[in-house]
């Protein structure tokens, strides 16, 4: 190993390959092929770059697949052996030979390399360098119909609002915004707040309601006072030439008068109490008390005024504009949250083309799995400490769905095995034979169960006796 530096499976190298496409900062382990030997047999399986569909096989053959691609990464499982490259163009091979030492080459220098992958124990664990165990790595890269189909009500809210228009979205978002700016502007212009200014708003719409309440009860009062007071002076002349029963009717109208005048104070102590509240929240004692303790009377002035109340308006309409387009999502959620309802409105787009469809309902749930797929495939992208990319194994995950959606689904897998490795495992006929014809444009390759046996040729590569160790 005389004059060669470290070299690393691992996409922790410096240089970065340039063919790999998408980002510049994923590092990538490309896996291309794996071999397994067993009681005199061998299974050899080559992976396409991007998108492998393993058709005619069902569960027990897809669990033991899957156990096999992340095993002959984590290490401890003998006679299975792999090829991959990584993120820097390197080739590597990984001999787990029965009965002897592990060991990882460098094809094209034809080096020996275990030393620098292996761990205390003298396991050559690739996993271990990224900080990941064989179970996290097998929960993470594995998707079945059950990751699939499950969602969060983050998913949910997202789904929400990559289905309304963009353009509305978005401008309803920053008027919304900008409204919020300036009443916070108005509000601290005049030594006030945001918050104050709906404060604000409170107490004098509660202090008019008081006023109004009050000078109503006056009248009434006073409408009363005479009209009991007439009742009252005519009881005694009824009684006397009529009888008692003539005053029964007068009586019961200044009554009806005193009940009359009694409501109508109470509601102004009903108001009385609400303008005392609100002013008890923004911490004054009267209403008098409330403008003098405003800074230097600014806020009383009518223009700094009406300023923050117009302000406050606008704010309101933009809310109720925002409330009718996005429902009660707060605004500052949707902007932290902006590029993953692109994402999703982009995903919306792409799975039908722009093309409108009978079922609505078919088409959300098309949308939302969709979104939830290409999330899934965005974390396993930085799934290492490192912002390593690993291979995600797709195993049946569309076996609950309406076969209807399964299409622009799987056409969505082709488009982003162009950024990101993908392994599917189905015994779906109809998958299968939509990865026939797909095939013929090399974006992916099919591999289907074969009943001859593999050639010892098939296999010279990962004979350790051809390949010569410096």
């Amino acid at each position: 190993m005389g004059g060669h530096g470290p070299v690393q499976i691992s996409p922790m190298t410096a240089n970065h390959s340039s063919s790999t496409s998408g980002s510049s900062e994923e590092r990538r382990v490309r896996l291309e092929r794996l071999v397994i030997e067993a009681d005199q047999n061998t299974f050899a399986l080559d992976l396409h770059p991007r998108l492998t569909v393993i058709g005619g096989v069902g569960r027990l053959e897809r669990e033991g697949l899957v156990n096999e691609l992340v095993g002959a990464l984590a290490g401890g499982r003998q006679g299975v052996h792999l090829e991959l490259q990584a993120d820097n163009g390197s080739r590597f091979a990984v001999f787990r030979p029965s009965g002897s030492r592990h060991r990882i080459v460098e094809i094209d220098t034809r080096t020996d390399v275990t030393e620098q992958f292996a761990d205390d124990q003298g396991m050559v664990n690739l996993l271990a360098r990224t900080g990941l165990d064989a179970r996290t790595a097998k929960a993470a890269m594995r998707i079945g119909s059950a990751d699939v189909l499950t969602t969060s009500e983050r998913d949910h809210l997202l789904q929400r609002l990559a289905h309304v228009n963009q353009h509305e979205l978005w401008v309803a978002a920053e008027t919304l915004r900008s409204a919020q700016r300036r009443l916070e502007d108005e509000a601290e212009a005049v030594g006030s707040s945001a918050e104050d200014a709906e404060i604000i708003e409170r107490i004098e719409q509660r202090h008019e309601e008081h006023e109004r309440h009050r000078a109503a009860s006056e009248r009434i009062r006073k409408l009363t006072f005479v009209g009991s007071g007439l009742c009252a002076i005519a009881a005694v002349p009824a009684a006397l030439k009529l009888g008692l029963m003539a005053t029964v009717p007068l009586l019961v109208l200044a009554l009806c008068g005193v009940i009359v005048s009694v409501v109508s104070w109470r509601r102004v102590i009903a108001s009385a109490r609400n303008e005392e509240l609100a002013l008890t929240e923004f911490g004054a004692q009267s209403y008098l008390g409330f403008h003098i303790q405003r800074v230097n009377g600014l806020l009383s002035s009518d223009q700094a005024r009406r300023r923050l109340m117009q302000a406050a308006e606008e704010h309101r309409e933009a809310l109720r504009r925002w409330a009718v387009i996005a429902g009660d999502v707060e605004l500052d959620w949707v902007l932290r949250n902006r590029g993953q309802i692109d994402t999703a409105a982009r995903i919306r787009s792409e799975v039908f083309g722009g093309e409108q469809t009978a079922d609505i309902g078919q088409a959300e749930r098309a949308a939302g799995l969709a979104n939830t797929v290409v999330s899934r495939l965005s974390d396993l992208r930085t799934m290492g400490v490192g912002g390593e990319s690993f291979v995600a194994l797709f195993d049946e995950p569309f076996s609950d769905l309406e076969p209807a959606i399964i299409p622009p689904l799987l056409e969505l897998l082709v488009r982003s095995s162009e950024h990101q490795q993908i392994v599917l495992l189905t015994e779906n006929a109809a998958i299968a034979s939509w990865a026939r014809l797909e095939a013929m444009t090399g974006a992916l390759a099919l591999v289907e169960p074969s009943p001859e046996p593999s050639t010892s040729s098939e296999v010279a590569l990962w004979d350790p006796s051809v390949v010569h160790l410096r």
